[in-house]
């Protein structure tokens, strides 16, 4: 199993201004919030966030945070990134309870997609990550899709999903059975079905 660490430091200095001072100076304004505790404001190093996270899995994996010598442990609940350059700008984490159901975002992977591309359709994935609750214990990496056995007109919905033991999908829980994927034909290119009206 990955471990996944990041060091902050506690900050008193609040607001817009502090914040725009904290990124110029390379550094990411955080709040750490949850666990029957009070919200704690934290900055971190750019570089050190921006390594963490390339890792797609830090999404969804439990993160020690040590602010000051203060080890906790958190999940991301948020992450604001720049509109154009893509960096980021504040993040949000939720503490991590040992026996206390959590809330996060999980990414999806889908696999099989060779086999309906090979009868002719085109694939549309409608959702990326997943919202679930669970244990901590329980946190998937991620959660996979197998899209292998779908035929042209074909829609994969949350219900159709099996969830890793102790997992349930939030959408699914409030009766919001949202579409995943589909499988559609091929769309015909204009040009084609302007020849098509010619002729």
């Amino acid at each position: 199993m990955n471990e996944f660490t990041l060091n902050a430091q506690a900050r008193t200095d609040l607001g817009k201004g502090a914040s725009r001072r904290l990124r110029h100076a390379a550094n990411i304004p955080a709040v750490v919030y949850g666990g029957n505790k009070p919200a704690e404001s934290v900055t971190i190093l750019a570089k050190e966030i921006a390594k963490l996270f390339e890792n797609e899995a830090a999404y969804s994996h439990v993160i020690e945070l040590n602010v000051d010598g203060a080890k906790q442990n958190v999940i991301v609940k948020a992450m604001q990134r720049h509109p154009s350059k893509q960096f980021i700008m504040h993040a949000d984490f939720v503490r991590v309870v040992a026996g206390q159901k959590l809330t996060a975002i999980v990414p999806v992977h889908f696999v099989g997609e060779e086999a309906p591309v090979k009868k002719g359709g085109e694939i549309s994935h409608v959702l990326n990550e997943i919202e679930v609750t669970c244990l901590p214990k329980d946190l998937p990496e991620f959660i996979e899709v197998d899209l292998s056995a779908l035929e042209i007109g074909a829609i994969v919905h949350l219900s159709d999903l099996k969830a890793p033991k102790g997992v349930e999908f939030v959408a699914l829980a409030h009766g919001d059975d949202k579409a995943v994927a589909n499988v559609h034909a091929p769309r015909v290119a204009p040009e084609e079905a302007e020849e098509g009206a010619a002729e």
